[in-house]
């Protein structure tokens, strides 16, 4: 049987324009999922340092003199930095080690409840607990004394933070909820 080569030359052509094409679309989609990956891994890194600039800025409200008093002034508008907005519980950082401020946190805190402690869960020994175990207190009347209250009460907090990142307007909240033991006359502000 004899073949005729002459018919086979278009055949190569096409055949190798075919695997040209496959190459060119392996090269595109391998560069667009790149994209796509560091794209994540930016987005990431953005909700990584708002966060962390969330949680410092709950930090600072927890550790304030003034948490528990005036919640809603935990960080005096006077004590935030002239770049950052001037409000109350509100501030700034810089997430890049630039100098310039990149994300600003608002805080808000609210009293859940007020919870008595009682003088069985009380521990003797704890220096803490101590202050809770003085004297009678007269506040409660009958009803404290029957009752087996202490003189301290965990009050609850809900603490919202919520980071906004200047560059991409990214907006990250978190929520944390803490107790902190009060003297047991102490209302929700």
């Amino acid at each position: 049987m004899t073949r005729f080569p002459g018919r086979q030359r278009g055949a190569t052509l096409i055949v190798s324009l075919i695997m040209l094409l496959l190459i060119t679309l392996l090269a595109v989609s391998s560069f667009t999922l790149g994209k796509a990956n560091l794209q994540i891994v930016g987005n990431m890194q953005q909700r990584n340092q708002a966060f962390a600039a969330a949680q410092g800025a709950v930090a600072a409200v927890i550790s304030s003199t003034q948490f528990t008093t005036s919640p809603a002034n935990a960080i005096p508008a006077a004590s935030v930095p002239a770049y950052c907005p001037i409000m109350a519980n509100t501030t700034c950082a810089s997430v890049n080690g630039n100098g310039t401020d990149d994300v600003s946190v608002g805080v808000t805190a609210s009293c859940d409840s007020i919870q008595p402690i009682l003088v069985t869960q009380l521990d003797y020994t704890n220096p803490n607990d101590a202050g809770c175990l003085i004297g009678s207190p007269q506040d409660f009347g009958v009803v404290g004394a029957s009752t087996n209250n202490s003189m301290c009460s965990n009050s609850v907090w809900d603490i919202q933070a919520s980071a906004t990142d200047q560059l991409s307007n990214a907006n990250y909240v978190v929520g944390q909820g803490v107790a902190v033991r009060v003297p047991s006359t102490t209302i929700c502000p």
